[in-house]
């Protein structure tokens, strides 16, 4: 089983809802103001969830337009998401809650109703949009060494 790189998110007591990362070598920030201001600064974890199954998304449909020959120009997916309330599998009476994601495909070029319907049908088989749909498993450990030195 092949390991990604490491990505580092930090935050730290300055400013508790706003996280730093570092991924394939670059900086990028997570703002979570929203959930205690009320209002929205910058890109949330779920904005970065939706943008990573769009750029896997749009890839997808370029990689395979590609191999066909087909006159794929510009591939768009606009994104939302919203909680919903599903039947629990092992307890119908209860409830989960679920995100839902919902993609608009918009595509740019002179293609076929037939190779347009075939990308919406690949769009789904993105390796993210696998990942998300199959559901994920993390495991979680605290690092034994401290940071800094205890005092006596």
């Amino acid at each position: 089983m092949a390991k990604s790189e490491t990505v580092i998110v930090s935050a730290d007591s300055s400013d508790g809802y706003v996280a730093e990362i570092i991924a394939g070598g670059e900086a990028m920030v997570i703002d979570e103001h929203a959930v205690a201001e009320g209002h929205k600064t910058g890109p949330d974890p779920n904005d970065f969830i939706l943008s990573a199954l769009g750029a896997c998304t749009v890839v997808t449909l370029h990689m395979y337009a590609s191999r066909k020959n087909w006159p794929l120009e510009r591939a768009e997916v606009r994104l939302q998401h919203e909680t919903v309330n599903v039947p629990d599998p092992q307890s119908p009476e209860k409830q989960l809650r679920r995100m839902l994601i919902t993609k608009q495909l918009v595509l740019f070029g002179d293609l076929s109703e037939e190779q347009r319907k075939r990308l919406e049908e690949i769009s789904g088989r993105c390796p993210v949009q696998r990942t998300l749909e199959a559901g994920v498993l993390v495991q979680t450990f605290l690092d034994p060494t401290p940071p800094f030195p205890e005092k006596l």
